[in-house]
């Protein structure tokens, strides 16, 4: 069965759109932040939805990390269509000029070593009933970004319970004897590492019938924007942006 989310008008086929693809609408976009503004509407976001769950890991995160102006990350925003509000974040990173961030507490596999990889982090979404449909958009964003790099495999490290939703979408564990580990990125939280492989997922999902294979293979979604290879950087914070995520909200969800 297709799953379905409230707001998403049916596809239907325009010229604009993907050849042989139906085009479906969202009631926001994602694209990549590429300035200062758009960068801190990401940390608002990401700062509040940590903060609800690991508060005294959250303080680290009310100001942009320095990796998300590295060479090799990106970052996502997905904004409400009515007014702009800030619904969702995510990063990526890949691994064309350094190690992930995961690497930083763990040894990859050697299944894993010398692939083309990307990490996929600091995943927050609103709190309410669109926030299901922005954290589904935004891993299309994430797994649209990889196949529109050559990335093969994505990562991503998820706590309990949250590593439920990673399985749910067939990635597998990494390090399938060792459970959940302690990651110096997210405040040595023990959490799980899972892989899951991007070349696959159309062929795997078909045999698996699994529910998201259209919305993430067959149906083009124009509001979802990841173009561009990586290198687009916003300009370092200034002080004046740095109020924006100052306080807490109840409104944000974290992810991953």
């Amino acid at each position: 069965m297709e799953m379905r989310y409230p707001g998403v008008l049916r596809p239907t086929h325009v010229p604009y759109g993907v050849p042989g693809k139906p085009t479906e609408r969202l009631p926001f976009t994602i694209r990549r932040v590429n300035n200062e503004a758009d960068l801190w509407k990401a940390v608002r976001v990401r700062h509040a939805a940590y903060a609800r769950h690991v508060p005294d890991f959250a303080r680290q995160l009310v100001r942009p990390e320095a990796c998300d102006y590295g060479d090799d990350a990106i970052v996502f925003l997905a904004e409400s269509k009515l007014d702009g509000a800030p619904l969702g974040t995510a990063r990526m990173q890949t691994n064309l000029h350094e190690p992930l961030h995961v690497e930083d507490s763990v040894a990859l596999p050697d299944w894993l070593r010398g692939q083309p990889l990307a990490e996929m982090s600091r995943l927050g979404v609103d709190n309410g009933r669109i926030g299901r449909m922005v954290k589904t958009a935004l891993l299309k964003a994430g797994v649209m970004y990889c196949q529109q790099n050559d990335i093969a495999w994505a990562l991503a490290t998820g706590r309990a319970p949250i590593d439920r939703q990673y399985e749910q979408l067939t990635f597998v564990d990494v390090f399938p004897d060792l459970g959940f580990v302690p990651l110096r990125h997210v405040g040595n939280i023990p959490h799980r590492v899972m892989a899951f492989d991007i070349t696959t997922i159309e062929a795997r999902w078909t045999a698996a019938q699994h529910p998201l294979l259209n919305f993430f293979c067959h149906i083009h979604h124009p509001d979802i924007d990841v173009g561009g290879r990586t290198g687009v950087r916003p300009p370092q914070p200034s002080a004046k942006g740095a109020n924006v995520a100052q306080h807490a909200s109840e409104m944000y969800e974290l992810v991953a």
